[in-house]
Parts: C-alpha cells; sequence; structure tokens
C-alpha cells in the first residue's frame, strides 16, 4: 500500500533548479535510503514532503491518518525545558488523556448517578487505552531510549539551552523514536551520534517495523538499514531495490551503458551530418539527403548529465613545528565539574592521532583546552615552537549571511576574484554555490567552504572536530586522501572507523580517563 505519492514534483531558487518533474512512492514498511551529492536537494525534499516548503509544482499527497516524524538538522528546541521534560512531551496525547481522566474523577461528586455512570464508562475507556498504550511504563521507556542514544551521559535534567548542537538533535532523535511515528524521516542522523550509539540506532531502525526515509552519508550504516536506494543527481530521482552497494554496481553499469549509446549516436549523427552537406546540392542525391536530414530531425538526441565538479583537497604545508606539539600535566578539563581524571599527554611532530569515545566525555573540551579556547579547570599544556595550526570546529555558532565569494576574500584579501572561484571550485562547489549566500547552503556545502578557508592557509598541524559531518561519499573519499597524504601533524575527533583507521597512527580512547560513569 502506498504511504506518500510525490508527482512531477519541480522545485529551484531563483534561478538555481534543484529538482524537475520528478516523482516518488512510498510503500508500507519500505527502509528508504535518500542519497546525492552534496547541494543536490535531499534536505529540500523532506521540507517539501513535510509541508514546510511549497513547491514551485506538482502534487504531495500522503495517505490519512498518518503520523509523520521528522528528524531536521536545523530543528530548534523550546527554551526553558529540560531534557526529561522535551522527551516526555513525545507522550504529549497520553498525557492529555491522563489529564482529562483526573478531571473526570473531580467531576464525580457533584453529578447525577446517570451522570456518574456515564463519566465511569468514559474513565474505563481511557484507562485501557492507557494501559494498551503502556503510559505507566513511560518513565522507563524514556530512561532506555536515553540511554541507547547517550543521553544519561549529559544528564536528563539538563536544560535544553545549555546543549550544543549535537545534543540538541540527539534529544529530537530520542523524542522522534519514543513518539514511533507511522513514518520517521531521519536527516543525517548518525551526524551526532558515536559508534556505541550508531550501533544502538541500527539494531532499533533494523527492527523498525513502519516505513522510514534516511539521508545518510555513512555508508556502512546505510547499508545495514536499507532495503531501497532513491538517488537523487542533476534534478533526476531514480529508484532502486537494494541497499548501497548494489545500487552503486547498478549505477555504474547504466553510466556505462548511456556513454555508449551517447558515442555511437554522436558517431551517426556525425555521419548523417557529413552525407547531407555532401549530398545536398546535387540533383541526382538530393532526395536521400532530404531522407537524412528527416532522420536528423525525428532523433532523440541522447544527453549526458553534465559531470558534478570533484573536490580537491590539497592542503598547504608550511615551515616545520618544533618536536613538541603538545605536553599536558594533571589537566582537568571541565566546566563547572570535572570532565576527566588528570592527564598526563604528549603528541610529537608527525603524529596523527584520532580521539574516541562516546559523546559527552570531553572530546571537544580536551581540544580547545590544548588550543588555550578554554581555561582548563588545573594542570598545565605546553605548546610546541612554530606552530601553524588549522582548526576545522564541528559546528559553527551563527548564521552566516556573506555570500561563499565574500567568505573567501576577507579570509584572503590578495586573492583575485578569479583566485577565489577557483579555490571554490577545488572544493566541489558550482558556480550557482559559489555565488549564494552561505546561509542557504546545506550542511556539507557549508562544510566545504570552511575546508576551502583551512587548505588554503599554511599550517603544520591539522586539528578537526568531526570533519566529515555533512560531507558527501565523493568529499569524504577525498578528504581522506588528502590526510593520508599531508606531512604535518594530525590530532582528530571521529565517530566513523572506516574514515580515520587509513589515515592516523594512533588512536585514543578518551573513555579511559573520563570521570564519567558508563
Amino acid at each position: 500500500m502506498s504511504i506518500l505519492n510525490v508527482e512531477k514534483l519541480s522545485h529551484g531558487f531563483g534561478d538555481r533548479a534543484i529538482f524537475k518533474d520528478v516523482s516518488f512512492r512510498l510503500l508500507k514498511g519500505e527502509h528508504i535510503g535518500l542519497i546525492g551529492a552534496n547541494g543536490e536537494g535531499k534536505s529540500t525534499f523532506m521540507n517539501i514532503i513535510t509541508g514546510k516548503l511549497q513547491p514551485d509544482e506538482g502534487k504531495v499527497e500522503w495517505s490519512k491518518r498518518m503520523r509523520v516524524g521528522y528528524l531536521d538538522q536545523h530543528a530548534v528546541l523550546e527554551k526553558g525545558m529540560t531534557i526529561r521534560d522535551v522527551l516526555k512531551s513525545a507522550f504529549q496525547y497520553l498525557l492529555d488523556m491522563e489529564q482529562e481522566m483526573n478531571d473526570m474523577y473531580g467531576k464525580m461528586g457533584d453529578v447525577t448517578p446517570e451522570e456518574l455512570e456515564d463519566l465511569l464508562e468514559q474513565v474505563g475507556t481511557i484507562q485501557d487505552t492507557l494501559t494498551a498504550q503502556d503510559f505507566y511504563l513511560i518513565d522507563a521507556k524514556i530512561d532506555e531510549t536515553a540511554r541507547g542514544l547517550g543521553l544519561t551521559d549529559i544528564g536528563l535534567d539538563k536544560d535544553v539551552n545549555d546543549l550544543s548542537g549535537g545534543q540538541r538533535t540527539k534529544v529530537l532523535l530520542t523524542k522522534l523514536l519514543l513518539e514511533k511515528p507511522d513514518i520517521l524521516l531521519l536527516d543525517e542522523p548518525t551526524n551526532y551520534l558515536d559508534e556505541v550509539h550508531i550501533t544502538w540506532l541500527t539494531r532499533y531502525l533494523q527492527e523498525y517495523e513502519n516505513a522510514f526515509i534516511l539521508i545518510s552519508h555513512d555508508i556502512p550504516f546505510l547499508n545495514s538499514v536499507i532495503n531501497i536506494i532513491y538517488h537523487m543527481e542533476n534534478q533526476e530521482l531514480n529508484r532502486y531495490v537494494g541497499d548501497y552497494d548494489y545500487f552503486l554496481e547498478v549505477y555504474e553499469m547504466k553510466k556505462q551503458q548511456l556513454e555508449s549509446a551517447f558515442k555511437r549516436q554522436q558517431q551517426e549523427i556525425s555521419q548523417l551530418k557529413d552525407f547531407v552537406a555532401r549530398n545536398k546540392a546535387s540533383v541526382a542525391t538530393r532526395n536521400m539527403a532530404m531522407s537524412r536530414q528527416k532522420k536528423l530531425d525525428k532523433m532523440e538526441v541522447i544527453e549526458l548529465a553534465q559531470e558534478r565538479p570533484k573536490p580537491q583537497f590539497n592542503f598547504k604545508v608550511g615551515r616545520t613545528a618544533g618536536k613538541l606539539i603538545f605536553e599536558t600535566k594533571d589537566l582537568v578539563i571541565g566546566y563547572n565539574e570535572p570532565l576527566s581524571r588528570p592527564l598526563d599527554l604528549r603528541m610529537e611532530r608527525g603524529q596523527k592521532i584520532a580521539l574516541v569515545g562516546a559523546n559527552g566525555i570531553g572530546k571537544t573540551t580536551l581540544l580547545r583546552s590544548i588550543l588555550g579556547e578554554i581555561q582548563a579547570l588545573s594542570g598545565t599544556v605546553e605548546r610546541g615552537e612554530h606552530q601553524l595550526i588549522g582548526y576545522f570546529e564541528q559546528e559553527m555558532k551563527s548564521d552566516n549571511y556573506n555570500s561563499c565569494i565574500e567568505e573567501i576574500w576577507n579570509e584572503f584579501p590578495s586573492y583575485s576574484q578569479f583566485e577565489v572561484r577557483a579555490a571554490l571550485a577545488k572544493c566541489g562547489l558550482t558556480t550557482k554555490h559559489i555565488e549564494s549566500k552561505i546561509a542557504v547552503l546545506s550542511g556539507g556545502e557549508k562544510a566545504k567552504v570552511r575546508l576551502c578557508k583551512l587548505i588554503n592557509r599554511e599550517t603544520n598541524i591539522l586539528v578537526l572536530d568531526e570533519p566529515t559531518n555533512h560531507l558527501d561519499v565523493d568529499a569524504k573519499d577525498e578528504l581522506k586522501r588528502a590526510l593520508q597524504a599531508y606531512k604535518g601533524s594530525i590530532l582528530m575527533i571521529s565517530h566513523e572507523p572506516e574514515f580515520y583507521k587509513d589515515i592516523v597512527t594512533e588512536t585514543w580512547n578518551c573513555e579511559s580517563w573520563t570521570t564519567k560513569v558508563f
């Protein structure tokens, strides 16, 4: 049975077309992976089918009485609520029923026997519904799901105002899973999850009875949970039955077949044009030339899709840093309370180190303490000489209304406009993206702009906090190659072993020194 039908959908921003005349259907129980390069319109498509955005043309039809749950990259939480308050709101319809039942109990002393009987019957119906929906196990459900996604490490009584962007996303995901909607719509849910919690979410989605649509660039995760692929490319949306690996196999085969057909047709067109040109003037061969021309006019010309620019990340290495990168003595990191025991850590030139471990244990706090961006609670950090540090932060705090060109020009004022455009194009951004405001770009496109600033500055140490978040497959592969080739030192936080294991010389498990209890 079809849950969602999308017909002849077209949409764009200004003169930039996102997709044209696309169709889509979601059937009961399907686990769909919505894939495509950064900026192809995946999040825009989600916003259209949830009604947050009106398409330029086309029709979106949901089956009646469907509860749709959407995890949006850019969703926000209401101020003044604790994490537990937000999670409890997943059961608001049951809490409202309980309140209605309690109000009925309050009326029972002031009604006639007939009205009392009617109220008792209504109360019984509500009580049966609450019991069937496990209403009295709500707190246990909240604790179990919050633990699975790492929220108990943060503390369920923490105010949502005090959460990082990643922690807010975790809260929204947990609330969504507790709601158990008929359809889940998930936009890059693993971006702020560590390996343990990705494993938990993988099991949850594998056992999920209802349908879901998932946007993700984490291929091992995608492969393990989906059974249908919808591929968005060049304003088209195409359906493939199977996982990502099978899609890739079929996609490459179709691409090669189309290229072969294109070459054959171009050869035929060339021969026909040549025949017409040579024979149209001759009385004896004019009819044959006209016949060939008619064939040319009727021919449906095969067009190859324009290749997207492939990113090229080549980091500029500056002068050699001193032998010591950093050394800590009895360093205790944290804000109001310690996140670590006293740490004695040392990193030397040439090392490439991955910091791994559960979210919320202080990996980012450690990076920022080493860089001197925040004050440690106690202990010291000694940094070496001649350091040219490039720092890639996990998230940027404020909306940026510069254009991409302005952003790079502000950083490199000596560049010509041609050099600015060339630098952005090398990071895989098209002309339309380059001329857009950063605020309207997708998460992956914004990350490419930030990487553009990083690779065009001389560095000898890279400090990277989840650099693969939002990046598409091509960009992720190219970044991996560039970091393997980088001659400087690297200190990196990542939750993707597939990405970091072939780059780093050492892995430091931060769980071994955290004060958090697991």
